[in-house]
């Protein structure tokens, strides 16, 4: 492929030790979602972009009003604090132009979890061989770290764009895009965004939603040696898990064919179980946390209520939760479906970023999980997909890890992308 001078600057100046060590230096911030460190590692994304001449707005969102707001899109922290930062090329924030590219991440990572289950430190980011360990490796810190490199390279460069590139990097993302949300409603958004969240490869044009909901069936408390005076809110609790892997099977009937290698697009699980207060007494309450998929095109209402009423079915087939429904909240995150347009022009241009470097042309699909892409979409009206380094099965796992091979071709992908995107020219020399 024939590159422009511009083209060339940037993939030449693209720095593959600066792009690990980033990935390692990302990884070594344990910024689980809510935590101080979530901070930290946003402060230190303001400061790299800084560096790499573009102009930060980093600031500090007001929880309280975030979550007052009509369409928040939940979260499940305590979280007191939370910052936003996001970087531009050119005469930055000052620009009346409208950013023609943003580059989102997030950098926010779920708990460990066991930490005896893991093979190395977990936050210790080890490399062996062409794979770098530790969590958020694929969570997307080596997709955080590709949009810096990025910027660092048109920096280094000397080359000019004639429209701003973005660098968005927000936080809360795994409990519902609190920060995704703060940002869009902060005014920050541009003609078309990427997200470098895990990909293998391909290009996500879809993702499904996400509701995190909570049932709590009712029991009747006794000794446990006179089981039979009571009702175990246990054993209440099994018809109702019967009746959602029902429903679960019927929500994957006539699979969508953008989920050409998903078995169970729409999963329903259920995550955390907490019932009784004693061993020696029948437990007179359950409280089931879990997450419901929701369909591609299907809102949140539908969604819901599709379930609360089949649970709802399920307690009147029941003689004790006949009288005694299991009641359905919605705690937690809620995350829509979203997509951008079949078809967009967009897509192909992110395509040839990637096959124009010789790598085969990406497949296109949908995703099973929730993501930042349904409120760029959505609230912000910005097409907006997802291509990034990773395999999201190792994602949120023990084994969380991430090729570095991988992570440096999407950067060059999407420096390419950008150079094309936002008219990148070589200045004159005056």
């Amino acid at each position: 492929m024939d590159f422009t001078a511009a083209e060339r600057r940037i993939l030449e100046a693209l720095d593959d030790q600066a792009l690990v060590d980033d990935v390692r230096g990302l990884i070594r911030v344990p910024s689980v979602t809510g935590s101080a460190a979530e901070s930290d590692a946003q402060h230190q994304q303001a400061a790299a972009l800084a560096a790499m001449g573009m102009e930060v707005d980093l600031w500090s969102i007001d929880v309280a009003a975030i979550r007052a707001h009509s369409d928040f899109p939940g979260d499940e922290t305590d979280r007191s604090e939370a910052f936003g930062v996001v970087a531009l090329t050119g005469r930055g924030l000052s620009d009346s132009q409208q950013p023609a590219l943003v580059l989102q991440g997030h950098v926010d990572v779920v708990p460990v979890g066991d930490p005896l289950k893991w093979p190395d430190d977990p936050f210790g980011a080890e490399i062996r061989g062409d794979t770098i360990f530790g969590r958020g490796a694929c969570d997307m810190k080596a997709g955080v770290a590709v949009n810096l490199a990025v910027a660092r390279a048109i920096h280094r460069s000397g080359v000019e764009l004639a429209r701003p590139l973005a660098v968005h990097t927000v936080v809360s993302e795994e409990d519902g895009g609190l920060g995704a949300f703060a940002t869009l409603l902060r005014g920050h958004g541009g003609d078309a965004a990427v997200i470098t969240e895990p990909t293998s490869g391909a290009i996500v044009t879809a993702t499904a939603g996400a509701l995190t909901f909570e049932l709590r069936v009712a029991g009747r408390a006794a000794h446990g040696s006179a089981r039979l005076e009571g009702v175990s809110a246990f054993e209440a609790f099994l018809p109702i898990h019967q009746a959602i892997r029902d429903l679960e099977a019927q929500r994957n009937v006539g699979i969508d064919s953008r989920f050409p290698d998903s078995r169970l697009p729409y999963p329903i699980s259920i995550g955390r179980i907490n019932a009784g207060d004693w061993a020696s007494s029948v437990p007179d309450l359950l409280v089931a946390e879990g997450r419901l998929g929701v369909q591609l095109g299907e809102s949140i209402v539908d969604a819901r209520l599709t379930f609360e009423e089949f649970v709802a079915r399920a307690s009147e087939g029941d003689p004790w939760l006949r009288d005694n429904p299991v009641t359905v909240t919605w705690p937690g995150g809620q995350f829509a479906s979203g997509s951008i347009s079949e078809g967009h022009a967009f897509i192909d241009e992110v395509a040839r970023s990637v096959s124009d470097l010789g790598m085969p042309v990406p497949l296109q699909r949908a995703a099973p999980y929730g993501s930042d892409l349904r409120l760029y979409a959505g609230i912000g009206g910005i097409p907006t997909l997802h291509i990034g380094p990773g395999d999201v099965r190792y994602a949120h796992a023990p084994r969380e890890q991430v090729s570095l091979t991988e992570t440096m071709a999407v950067a060059r992908s999407m420096a390419l992308l950008a150079a094309r995107r936002c008219g990148a020219f070589i200045p004159l020399v005056r």
